[in-house]
């Protein structure tokens, strides 16, 4: 990859992160500093910049601490001393613990989001140890915590690395408060609410924040107010934490922010106050139009981070995701109901990536949590207002939404017409069971037809990847995600279009083993349905827990939130590797294991299917 040209820029086009750079604009010292687990990439796909950015379009002067030493004296906790209003925590865009360890809870030896991929460079859970690192040195300040690390721990949750439940992340820290979720707007409110004299013990009811208070406040339960199971009682009955957990996803993705909820624990009572509304468009637009270089930070000059290589050609167009997908956290922390960008903000930073001095043409992905749901959702807003369904797609779409792709296509249209740009990737996941869902609308149906041939013919670079997930009716139902025959009929549609256009591209499947659901026999025929489609898998895992999702309530509790009833999962190492095993079915190494398995189930006849040899079969 080409060197980054900083020359056209100033330090002082960045977010101060020394006190030198700090007094380069002219300050003495600062309202907000911010400390983040990533390093600094000044762009609009990384948390820390957004909330920065942010804040400084608000008039306040931010400084930001990235990937701060804490193994030292402490000295990156110093330098900039107390600030004036709070200190903010940014674990970084992608969990700590996912970035640390694999399925299998080895440690990883890369981190995408650090110079040189090196790992090391921030602790496991960053808004524990650094909060009680600002605690011990600044006693008297605020300290608030965000990202995806503390959203998805606002309340008693599964941690699959210790391997127990835990409290709300905001009993093990030393922070006041949690902004959950996409932080914009609450961090502005936060801001001017200590600004104007509030203190931080006082500001208890703010949408999207998450307190402590005494337990005596804990209210009788209505339609403004959920008093979940204490964590004691989740501790001693799992059941009442899968029961906790429906309305805990119900309340996330709530239209109009839904009711607070409460939870005692210890001595505590943990309050969730609602969810704001997905931002308009104009709020939308004003956040990916703040003036981001899109650079990391000059400090990492001749260095490679790994996560920023793979978007700095991409633009975002939209936030939420309405899928609903078991395993997913998307709708935890971004909502259901989609924001998307103004069609000139989005040109307006295409223009800005063809301007790169190392961009060749190419927008590497027009995308989004899932590609192609930009400018959806329901027609009629007061049935979203009273819907409580985690997902507009299953177990079919939902009749009151707009499926409509022509405004997508209109966007994938413009920017390919920007001088400069050759032509535009997706990235991206794409919904297929979305772009292929007959509405009975001719209209719609043709504009997503012309959709998936366009995607197919114009927007794939060498290879699509989706995500079918599974093969399995049964586990795929526990997924959230459609059948796999419309997996058959969206290949069939590929190869067709491909065929007719001369192109020799790839559909990359994604598969996920040991899902909530998921036995050994379930991925012996996955692997004889992909071998006849000719797959050699790559793009598989298996399944990792993650707290707020349906599938890692069912994993730790055996029971599933919306039923109650019991489903098997595989939870030791020994039966993920028998599942995992089918994936690679054609690896000469895995051959032996496979047969054993296969008798085992009473499965001899997919034998003969994989290996194509009957003398395996007695």
């Amino acid at each position: 990859m080409k060197e980054i040209d900083y020359n056209t820029l100033r330090p002082t086009d960045w977010l101060p992160t020394s006190v030198k750079e700090m007094k380069a604009l002219g300050w003495d010292s600062v309202d907000v500093v911010l400390f983040s687990g990533d390093a600094y990439v000044d762009h609009p796909a990384f948390g820390a910049a957004v909330i920065g950015r942010t804040l400084q379009a608000a008039g306040y002067r931010v400084a930001i601490v990235p990937q701060p030493n804490w193994q030292d004296d402490l000295r990156d906790f110093r330098k900039f001393g107390a600030p004036r209003l709070f200190f903010g925590i940014s674990p970084g865009a992608m969990d700590s613990m996912v970035n640390h360890y694999t399925a299998n809870r080895r440690r990883r030896s890369d981190d995408a989001y650090t110079p040189g991929g090196r790992h090391g460079a921030r602790p496991d859970y960053p808004s524990v140890v650094y909060s009680k690192i600002l605690r011990e040195l600044y006693p008297d300040t605020p300290i608030v915590i965000g990202g995806i690390e503390a959203s998805l721990r606002r309340l008693s949750h599964y941690d699959y690395w210790q391997d127990r439940l835990r409290p709300s992340i905001l009993v093990d820290t030393a922070a006041d408060m949690i902004l959950y979720g996409m932080g914009e707007k609450s961090v502005i409110d936060l801001a001017r609410r200590l600004d104007s004299g509030q203190k931080i013990g006082e500001i208890t009811d703010m949408p999207q924040s998450v307190v402590l208070r005494p337990l005596e406040e804990i209210p009788a339960a209505d339609s403004e107010n959920i008093v979940l199971a204490s964590f004691e009682t989740c501790l001693a009955d799992k059941r009442s934490q899968a029961t906790n957990f429906k309305h805990i996803e119900q309340q996330s993705n709530r239209f109009d922010g839904g009711a607070t909820l409460w939870q005692a624990t210890g001595k505590h009572a943990v309050r969730v106050n609602p969810m704001l509304p997905a931002m308009t468009q104009g709020e939308i637009d004003a956040s990916f139009d703040l003036p981001y270089t899109r650079l990391p930070h000059p400090r990492y000059k001749g260095k490679v981070i790994p996560a920023y290589e793979m978007i700095r050609h991409s633009v975002n167009m939209h936030r939420g995701c309405f899928g609903g997908c078991a395993f997913c956290t998307i709708s935890a922390h971004q909502g259901k109901f989609i924001a998307s960008r103004s069609k000139e903000s989005i040109l307006r930073e295409v223009r800005q990536v063809t301007r790169m001095p190392d961009f060749k043409g190419y927008i590497s992905d027009l995308g989004g949590p899932s590609a192609n749901m930009y400018a959806m959702g329901g027609r009629d807003k007061e049935k979203c207002r009273r819907c409580l369904r985690p997902s507009c797609l299953h177990p079919a779409p939902c009749a009151n939404l707009n499926t409509d792709h022509r405004p997508l296509l209109d966007i994938y249209h413009a920017a390919d017409s920007i001088p400069g740009v050759k032509k535009s990737f997706i990235g991206s996941g794409v919904r297929y069971d979305l772009s292929m869902h007959r509405t009975g609308d001719m209209e719609i149906d043709r504009a997503n037809a012309r959709y998936n041939r366009e995607l197919i013919e114009h927007h794939v670079s060498g290879r699509l990847k989706v995500a079918p997930e599974h093969t399995s009716d049964e586990v795929l139902q526990i997924m959230r995600k459609p059948s796999f025959k419309l997996f058959h009929e969206f290949k069939r549609l590929f190869d067709k279009v491909n065929g007719s256009c001369g192109l020799r591209q790839q559909l990359i499947p994604y598969f996920i083993s040991s899902h909530p659901g998921c036995r050994a026999v379930d991925m012996a025929e996955l692997a004889a349905a992909t071998k006849e489609l000719n797959f050699h898998l790559e793009q598989v895992q298996d399944f990792t827990p993650t707290p707020m999702t349906v599938a890692t309530e069912i994993y730790y509790t055996g029971y599933h939130p919306y039923t109650g009833e019991k489903i098997f999962t595989a939870t030791t190492p020994e039966q993920k590797l028998e599942q995992r095993k089918f994936f690679f079915w054609y690896d000469p190494a895995y051959r032996a294991d496979i047969i054993r398995t296969l008798r085992k189930i009473g499965r001899t006849d997919l034998i003969d299917k994989l290996f194509n040899k009957s003398r395996f079969r007695n």
